[in-house]
């Protein structure tokens, strides 16, 4: 049995905790106190030789400056988007603190109330080390069937992209637009996401598999999706500060659609979908976008 530290004790890492405690002695600890069996000071956990991290994309860069002292572990990045406040992916963040080759990522279609009910599920454990990747790998449970692959750069947009979309089909839903235009924003999304990585030399098989496809079908067709409600809080007229009150819970399509917008604008990608996700974020009105993805 390997020693596994999780970082991050909310819904998702609550999940992945009890996933890998099917083949792992488990601990877990997070900024508040749980009354938990398995539950530990951070110095504990990071003393682990495997840790899993699911602190917000948004957050990261504060928080293993405050916080992250290297020691050899293998880290497992189980978050995904893009930091608003410098466009930085998350393997950027991470550089700083962690070696290359000690350092995986987490893509695929994963509800955590699925996870937590060990229902099938497969992932994707991306990293520049097929070595870690298949470490890591050995240590999730039966029903999750894990593949590995060393496209980082495609899983970190693929994971964040897929969120923006999943707001968009959020907001085709609230506006009782019909299944037609949910599949066509959910196409063309794909689409979009995949124009933006081949700006950055993201291989097209993540955007075909489970890292793209999979977790954008998934995460764009179900109310389970954070970002999915995101969009169907906007459609309904609300701001995205009542939203995410709302919610309750992050949703990293905001600040990756603030992200998105930067770099388009940067770099003169064109992101139509993800521009209007951005429009609306900032009070434009759903109906006038609709109109204006159409006729565009």
């Amino acid at each position: 049995m390997k020693r596994v530290g999780v970082i991050g004790a909310g819904k998702w890492g609550e999940a992945l905790a009890f996933a890998l405690s099917e083949k792992n002695e488990v601990i877990i600890t997070s900024r508040t106190v749980r009354e938990w069996p398995n539950f530990k000071s951070l110095s504990e956990v990071l003393a682990c030789e495997y840790l899993i991290i699911t602190v917000p994309a948004q957050q990261i860069g504060k928080w293993l400056k405050e916080n992250f002292i290297f020691s050899g572990q293998k880290v497992l990045v189980a978050a995904k988007g893009i930091e608003a406040s410098s466009g930085k992916f998350l393997n950027e963040i991470y550089a700083q603190y962690v070696p290359d080759e000690n350092l995986c990522f987490l893509s695929g279609p994963s509800f955590a109330a699925e996870v937590i009910q060990s229902l099938p599920t497969a992932l994707v454990i991306n990293s520049v080390s097929d070595a870690s990747a298949k470490e890591f790998a050995a240590l999730f449970p039966r029903f999750i069937r894990t593949y590995v692959s060393d496209d980082v750069i495609g899983a970190e947009i693929t994971g964040a992209y897929k969120n923006v979309i999943a707001i968009a089909a959020g907001i085709c839903e609230g506006l009782g637009l019909g299944h037609n235009a949910a599949a066509s924003v959910i196409a063309r999304g794909l689409v979009e996401m995949q124009r933006f990585g081949k700006a950055y030399g993201a291989k097209d098989e993540s955007f075909l598999g489970l890292s793209g496809a999979g977790d954008l079908f998934l995460t764009a067709s179900s109310s389970m999706s954070r970002n999915y409600r995101v969009g169907l809080g906007l459609a309904s007229g609300k701001s995205k500060e009542a939203v995410c009150e709302e919610i309750g819970e992050v949703s990293e399509g905001i600040g990756t659609a603030y992200a998105l917008h930067e770099i388009a604008m940067a770099r003169g990608v064109y992101l139509p979908i993800a521009a209007e996700v951005y429009a609306i974020l900032e009070g434009k009105s759903p109906q006038q976008s609709l109109r204006d993805l159409i006729e565009r």
